[in-house]
């Protein structure tokens, strides 16, 4: 398993428009094979900034790979960064492999 994420750096003031961004836009990830689950993160607030994280499991780094070599990556990310800034620089990309998983049991 892989865990890919970005972490985003968004002004105060656009995070509504953030959020509807991601919200209402068509990801494309349930069209790649190897795609396993996606989740978008709002975390704390700092000073200048929301912390928000985009977090998808992949099956491998290879079909992580392939997703960001895909038609679909590239129909999922057109126009982005084309309006005006809601982030304090570029997101911050993180990937991890899963050494451990560790479920909740299953209940009857």
């Amino acid at each position: 398993m892989f865990v890919a994420a970005n972490r985003f750096r968004v002004i105060p003031a656009e995070a509504e428009t953030f959020e509807r961004t991601w919200l209402n836009r068509e990801s494309h990830l349930h069209e790649v094979e190897g795609f396993v689950t996606f989740h978008l993160l709002k975390g704390p607030q700092a000073e200048d900034h929301i912390l928000y994280s985009s977090f998808t499991l992949w099956a491998s780094r290879e079909a992580f790979e392939g997703w960001t070599r895909s038609q679909q990556f590239r129909r999922a990310h057109a126009g982005a960064g084309a309006s005006k800034p809601v982030t304090l620089g570029p997101p911050q990309f993180e990937g991890f492999e899963v050494l451990q998983t560790i479920g909740a049991p299953a209940r009857a």
